[in-house]
């Protein structure tokens, strides 16, 4: 008899242990009774009835970080690129979130990583590379309503890298060298045109010159040969005297040149001298 009541008691102290629950603060658990839901348990103390509700699940009402794999993405160009994102979530709903989807977590952490592949799919690989907050705002807009549905609510998602894919780099490197070569040859051709019309002008100017310059002695020696000539008049002696002393001046420059090494000297000099200076002979 004794036996039994120590029993009894001890089932009694068991059974009010599993009865008692203490829900810490940030976690809601979910009571099934018979395997139906029967209640959520907010946070501090509650009272289940043992052996017929039990816990079964513990939900983290505070915020989660999800942090969603690098996968590999292929542009709207065909480049791929490498990208990973971080999730901040929470649970607004925990009947929906344990038994809307199985695991709300990993179904989060797969959606954001389809609706990723989607959104830079649209994309080129340079708008993709240089529009991070847009990515951001059209992913958060995408899954908003199926984490809703989920009991979840997305607080925010971040795209922590996004990035060529090692393949993609070498690739883009090669373009930029080769367009930095191009760059380079085009500059050149460019300065050598420059240069090319800059000496076509400078011959133009210089031939330009030389002929005005050419035309201005023209018309000197023509002005000083018309007023050798009103000087002369009828008379030819004065004529011949100009000519005498053009022709000695230019015997004596012949003369003192180095590059001269014989002077001949006409037989008749005397007779020219006569001649050009208009001497008559006896």
């Amino acid at each position: 008899m004794e036996l039994f009541v120590v029993a009894l008691l001890v089932f009694a102290v068991v059974t009010l242990i599993k009865g008692v629950r203490i829900v810490p603060q940030g976690e809601e658990w979910i009571v099934e009774r018979l395997g139906k839901y029967h209640g959520t348990l907010l946070p501090g103390l509650s009272i289940i009835i043992p052996y017929l509700d039990r816990i079964a699940y513990k939900l983290v009402t505070k915020d989660i970080i999800l942090d969603v794999q690098e996968q590999e993405v292929i542009t709207k160009d065909n480049a791929v690129i490498l990208t990973n994102a971080i999730a901040f979530i929470k649970v607004t709903d925990p009947i929906k979130a344990v038994y809307g989807v199985t695991d709300f977590a990993e179904a989060i952490r797969n959606m954001i990583m389809t609706t990723l592949r989607s959104i830079i799919g649209e994309m080129n690989l340079d708008e993709a590379l240089t529009n991070r907050d847009k990515i951001k705002a059209r992913l958060r807009e995408s899954i908003a309503d199926e984490a809703i549905d989920w009991g979840l609510t997305v607080k925010s998602v971040e795209i922590q890298d996004i990035k060529p894919s090692e393949s993609m780099q070498k690739a883009m490197e090669a373009q930029a060298s080769a367009e930095r070569e191009r760059k380079a040859m085009v500059t050149k051709a460019e300065g050598n045109k420059q240069a090319t019309i800059l000496n076509a002008e400078a011959q133009l100017q210089s031939a330009r010159l030389q002929a005005e310059a050419q035309v201005t002695l023209a018309e000197a020696s023509a002005e000083a040969i018309k007023r050798v000539a009103a000087a002369i008049g009828q008379e030819d002696a004065p004529m011949r005297y100009l000519l005498g002393e053009k022709y000695i001046g230019a015997i004596g420059n012949l003369a003192k040149s180095d590059n001269a090494k014989t002077v001949v000297i006409p037989a008749d000099l005397q007779e020219s001298l006569r001649g050009l200076l208009g001497r008559k002979q006896g």
